[in-house]
């Protein structure tokens, strides 16, 4: 079969490579579509993990064949793969801390080499932690395989406005109006929230507001902040989630947030930033600072309710589709995108719907 191989830092290598054999408990999926993630982006640009691997997690496709013990499933079922599942037992499961689970980050699907989610490559193996605890998830009739593929981003963004217990009512600042933060609005729209959106691209500022948005800016107005309070009868918003890697962002935040509020990181910084604060200041004005990383568990039926029903618009975030050979151009417009560039979606040699 054909797979896109990391061969190191920025290395991606377009091979034939052995397609993966399953054992009696595990399932092949013919990869019809996948997302291309950030966090994909990540491991392919920067020396995080010792190639070869095959990455690609955002995963929707067909059954291709089912170990002998696999019950419940059908060679031609169509299906989200979703990369991880937690062991449900250890301390961080207990406390719904299922990003933090051993087995969660050691146990992924593969496509060959090291195991790393897989996608990125025409078929991937599904392990049988994976398939007999609900890490494949039947596609409705209706629902194309690029929708279903917007599974696991919407779980983990459903996840970290959960976290920041986003109620109706509220208002949410969003930073960065790119795929992740469109989905924060809609998401926030969902819950009954108002989401105010900032970025850097008049394109995306639009995109912000055609997608619910109460109003967007441009991040670098020195008027934000008075703005904002100007919507916020002198307040603040309650929360702000941090969708982009930015020190500049989160000091907007600071100015942004009113007393009480939250500030939510989701974008990974890189490594070695480092954000100075005054301590008083989370002190005095009682501000919250915490992190979303992946997805939950316990979100994964409302995740798949949100894009199966059409609660949000996934389709309105595509822009871009390219052939699983042309990854390497994907990612470079990924990392420098036009005006018009969101989600980008690959399809393997014969995948497309």
């Amino acid at each position: 079969m054909k797979a896109q191989v990391f061969r190191g830092v920025n290395q991606l290598s377009y091979e034939e490579v052995p397609t993966p054999e399953v054992a009696a408990d595990e399932v092949l999926v013919q990869v019809r579509v996948v997302g291309l993630c950030q966090s994909d982006i990540k491991k392919i640009l920067y020396p995080l993990y010792e190639p070869p691997r095959i990455f690609g997690h955002e995963t929707a496709g067909t059954i291709a064949s089912i170990g002998k013990d696999v019950s419940g499933w059908q060679v031609g079922q169509r299906v989200v793969v979703m990369h991880h599942i937690p062991c449900m037992r250890c301390a961080y499961c207990l406390n719904d801390n299922f990003s933090m689970c051993d087995v969660y980050k050691n146990i992924t699907t593969t496509a060959g080499f090291s195991p790393s989610g897989g996608g990125f490559a025409e078929y991937v193996k599904v392990p049988g932690h994976i398939v007999q605890n609900g890490g494949l998830i039947a596609i409705p009739d209706d629902v194309t395989f690029e929708q279903a593929s917007f599974v696991e981003p919407t779980n983990c963004c459903l996840k970290a406005v959960k976290k920041a217990q986003v109620q109706p009512g509220e208002t949410v600042l969003i930073t960065g109006a790119g795929p992740i933060g469109l989905m924060f609005i809609m998401l926030v729209k969902y819950f009954g929230g108002k989401a105010i959106a900032t970025d850097l691209l008049p394109s995306r500022i639009e995109k912000a507001l055609a997608v619910g948005a109460e109003a967007a800016f441009d991040a670098r107005d020195p008027q934000l902040p008075s703005k904002i309070h100007a919507l916020t009868n002198g307040v603040g918003v309650d929360t702000t989630l941090l969708a982009v890697p930015s020190d500049k962002a989160f000091f907007q935040a600071l100015e942004c947030t009113r007393k009480g509020g939250k500030i939510l990181f989701f974008a990974e910084f890189p490594d070695e930033v480092e954000i100075p604060i005054n301590p008083n200041i989370l002190y005095r004005r009682e501000i919250d600072l915490m992190g979303s990383y992946s997805s939950s568990y316990r979100l994964q039926s409302m995740s798949t309710d949100i894009v199966f029903n059409r609660r949000i618009d996934v389709d309105a975030l595509i822009s871009d589709r390219y052939p699983l050979k042309n990854l390497s151009e994907a990612v470079e417009k990924a990392i420098a995108p036009t005006a018009e560039t969101y989600k980008i979606l690959i399809y393997p040699p014969n995948g497309n719907e």
